[in-house]
């Protein structure tokens, strides 16, 4: 599924097999999660991506000629020379290349990966479960350790990432604060569902002041709302890759030792790190699943918020796992 400028909707192409060159896998996909980083590089948000584009990077696939599954992200390449890379920063790579962005990715029956920045796989997930792991967990998770030690967290925006995040945050011993859409009361169901102690809209104040709040929602409006809601000393993290612009404030808001901060990209340590504590939590992820060619009604599900949990393409017949 191919997309050949922005807003254009995704079409379905016949494409050759890629070919894997030196250091690289040649990868048959069974599972593509659908990011709402995708939905921002379909609307133009994201500037020069590579067009055309196979849009995708929460893949998970089969070596080609090996029986081994790996997990592939958004983070598909960088120097390894630069400043960042040689402090332990790689996220930050200036040369960086992403999957589905600058390369293609997994919206297609095969792909290609840099071995290097390829994920070992817990075993016990399928194909559906696991892909979600690969950015809307590894993302939350980045986020979550931004968060330091903080008991009572908010989560704005309770879809892909938040519904991963709840269950790492209540395995640490966390409280989580659910907040959503105002009308959306299946989602603060949902929350409530998955350990919210409480779940409104972002609207609204908590009934107790939180140590830290992630948000996921690309709003940014619910900036200065989050900063209201923190004790002293609490931490906004601002998860998302693009937000709206966020609305000037009082100083007050961020007086008394208050942090504003994003979150860019991920580590392999990062991975590498979650993926160990997926199965000791035991992570579970929520997944709708649509075929290859339903991408477009996948990604405008998720424009709408129909989606409760994370949106996944099921391209391939998944193979077994232990």
């Amino acid at each position: 599924m191919v997309l050949d400028r922005p807003r254009a909707p995704l079409t379905p192409v016949e494409l050759p097999e890629p070919a894997a060159g030196p250091g690289e896998l040649l990868v048959r996909v069974h599972a593509c999660g659908v990011c709402r980083t995708d939905l921002h590089v379909f609307d133009g948000e994201l500037p020069n991506p590579k067009l055309p584009l196979v849009l995708g990077h929460q893949i998970v696939g089969t070596v080609v000629g090996e029986s081994r599954r790996i997990g592939i992200p958004w983070l598909g390449w960088t120097d390894r020379e630069c400043r960042y890379c040689r402090s332990g920063r790689e996220n930050l790579c200036d040369h960086a290349r992403f999957t589905g962005y600058d390369v293609d990715g997994g919206y297609a029956e095969y792909t290609v990966v840099d071995e290097r920045y390829s994920l070992t796989l817990p075993e016990g997930y399928s194909a559906l479960e696991a892909a979600p792991l690969l950015c809307a967990g590894l993302i939350g998770y980045r986020s979550l350790r931004l968060t330091g030690d903080a008991e009572r967290l908010g989560l704005y925006g309770f879809g892909a990432s938040a519904h991963i995040v709840a269950q790492v945050a209540r395995h640490e011993g966390r409280r989580v604060f659910a907040f959503t859409r105002p009308d959306d009361e299946e989602g603060q169901a949902f929350a409530r569902q998955l350990g919210a102690v409480w779940a409104s809209g972002s609207d609204e104040l908590p009934p107790e002041e939180l140590d830290a709040a992630i948000i996921f929602a690309p709003v940014g409006e619910l900036v200065p709302l989050a900063l209201r809601a923190l004790a002293k000393g609490g931490s906004v993290v601002c998860a998302g890759i693009h937000m709206t612009d966020i609305p000037t404030f009082p100083y007050e808001l961020l007086w008394e030792e208050r942090v504003l901060r994003s979150v860019a990209n991920l580590t392999r340590r990062d991975g590498e790190e979650f993926l160990a504590l997926a199965p000791q939590v035991p992570l579970r992820a929520v997944v709708e699943a649509f075929p290859l060619e339903g991408a477009n009604e996948a990604l405008e599900s998720m424009r709408s918020g129909r989606i409760h949990g994370s949106a996944v393409l099921e391209v391939a017949p998944d193979e077994p796992t232990s």
